[in-house]
């Protein structure tokens, strides 16, 4: 793999980091103003820079370079079709029209997370090149806003309808506690795993992308769902609204799923705090249910890989995790026998 010198010529003069993310519970509840709970992986993605004294943005990445290839654009000519790149791309933009004063640069872009596997690698991309350029042109972005340009970046230049959880979590999150999120204020806090338990993430191998299609549907008819009901976000209709059982199918299921995935995440946030990793699996358990069957966002593969996971001993709850339509599962497991 070339090093920063040799693609550029020269030493790179900053350097960030940003992991992936495992959502332990909350999925699709994020754009829906509700509550999540990621955890960080620990695989990283890893950006190189140095500035230029031009407009241009020379990159090179691990995952779709050659040694002798670099993708290269002009600041405010970005464009959003040139896939893995879109997200630099996005970043830059963003940070311009936050009235960021950024120059031309040169980055190596590295990464050990899998692409498509629902483990946010585009939200560590993002974070990763605006915490680089953060440091390089002394931006002085605050953590949160950091955050929000990333998210800023993949919905409105890339395209993607997601909510602000990944981001947040590539900012926030650690590997040993979950990161209880309110997305609606972006209040955390971080909460440690239970003792004596793990999480163990398997990769169906099914790639998804969020830009396109079924999860594009997915917002829509939560967005359809929250206008009927008259409210800004479906995290703000009461659980035992009836007009919930009156919305046409498939709208009642979506916000069924929104409603009480919120309430689960909740049980989880104290099932965490008082260390019932039994509870925690459970609820687990529920909310793969609520996205296979209200929320239709499992698919065949993914289901059948977690219920051979749910068998195998010391696992107390497995679930998908992330957008849907392939990707990743998560499960909690027990390290050691409890006393």
């Amino acid at each position: 793999m070339p090093s920063f010198q040799e693609l550029f010529g020269r030493p790179p003069t900053a350097r960030a980091s940003a992991p992936g993310r495992i959502n332990l519970i909350g999925d699709h509840t994020d754009y829906n103003g509700g509550f999540v709970m990621p955890v960080a992986t620990p695989q990283y993605t890893t950006v190189e820079v140095a500035a230029r004294d031009d407009d241009l943005v020379r990159l090179w990445s691990d995952r779709v370079s050659t040694a002798d290839h670099l993708s290269s654009y002009r600041l405010n000519a970005e464009r959003s079709d040139r896939a893995w790149f879109a997200y630099a791309s996005g970043v830059t933009s963003a940070l311009l029209a936050r009235g960021c004063v950024v120059r031309g640069f040169d980055a190596r872009i590295t990464s050990t997370l899998p692409m498509g596997a629902g483990l946010a690698s585009s939200a560590a991309l993002e974070v990763s090149v605006i915490r680089a350029l953060n440091d390089l042109f002394h931006l002085g972005l605050a953590p949160s806003e950091v955050a929000r340009a990333a998210h800023e970046a993949e919905t409105r230049f890339v395209g993607a309808p997601v909510g602000v959880m990944d981001q947040m979590a590539a900012v926030f999150a650690t590997e040993t506690a979950a990161l209880f999120l309110d997305t609606a204020t972006l209040e955390h806090e971080r909460i440690p795993l239970p003792s004596g338990t793990a999480l163990m993430v398997i990769d169906s191998g099914i790639a998804h992308a969020h830009a396109t299609g079924e999860y594009k549907a997915r917002r829509a008819e939560c967005d359809r769902a929250a206008a009927l009901l008259g409210v800004k976000w479906l995290r703000d209709v009461p659980t035992s609204d009836p007009r919930v059982q009156s919305l046409p199918p498939p709208l009642d299921r979506r916000v069924r799923h929104v409603l009480t995935e919120n309430a689960r995440v909740l049980a989880a946030r104290e099932a965490t705090l008082a260390g019932d990793a039994t509870a925690l699996g459970v609820l687990m358990n529920q909310s793969h249910a609520s996205l296979r069957d209200d929320f239709e966002v499992s698919i065949p593969e993914i289901d059948r890989l977690v219920e051979d996971t749910l068998k195998k001993p010391g696992v107390l709850g497995a679930r998908l995790t992330g957008g849907g339509f392939g990707g990743s599962i998560v499960a909690l497991t027990r390290t050691r026998q409890s006393s």
